[in-house]
């Protein structure tokens, strides 16, 4: 009888390095589903030599359609606690020696250049911000580099520069003013 494995994928995760630094997250994870049954696995593993063997997780169920109460891993069952009050941004990850990770969950279908700048947001040792608030500010930037973009399309389908009719001159404010004939304007 052959056993037939899926190949696991690498967790890409963004861990804060062990500092005297403490802030609000350890870090951020990226899944490449919502599918939590599969998705735990390489990120427990991944945590393994920072945490020991995770026993707990915590999260929302609002982000994960399936919410098993016992996730099966590496030969024991990782316990999760459903809470609708929690942050749907967020997963803390209780482990065996009472060591706890809280990270920013990354939704999956964001775009690979707002996921590494939300990754390093939260991996920033003393990082004071919560998930709400990095999600948020990640929205407006992503929502103002469209904005430019778009502006740098119309630009360049439109032919580019508008040439600029030369300003008027100004008067120079003094006692008397004299005015110059058209043709010596600039």
């Amino acid at each position: 009888m052959t056993s037939t494995t899926v190949p696991t994928r690498r967790a890409r995760l963004a861990l804060t390095p062990r500092t005297s630094l403490a802030g609000l997250l350890d870090g951020a994870w990226w899944p490449y589903s919502r599918d939590l049954t599969a998705e735990l696995p390489p990120l427990v593993d991944a945590l393994r030599d920072r945490s020991g063997r995770i026993t707990r997780i915590t999260a929302n169920p609002g982000p994960w359609p399936v919410s098993p109460y016992q996730i099966p891993v590496g030969g024991h069952a990782v316990h999760v606690g459903w809470f609708t009050d929690l942050d749907p941004d967020a997963m803390i990850l209780l482990s065996y020696n009472r060591d706890h990770c809280d990270l920013l969950v990354i939704p999956p279908e964001t775009a690979p250049d707002s996921a590494t700048r939300l990754m390093a947001a939260a991996s920033t040792p003393g990082n004071l911000h919560t998930t709400s608030t990095l999600m948020s500010d990640e929205n407006a930037t992503g929502r103002r580099l469209r904005e430019a973009q778009a502006g740098e399309d119309t630009w360049e389908t439109e032919g580019g520069a508008y040439p600029q009719p030369h300003p008027r001159p100004r008067p120079v404010v003094g006692a008397r003013m004299i005015a110059l004939p058209r043709s010596m304007w600039r």
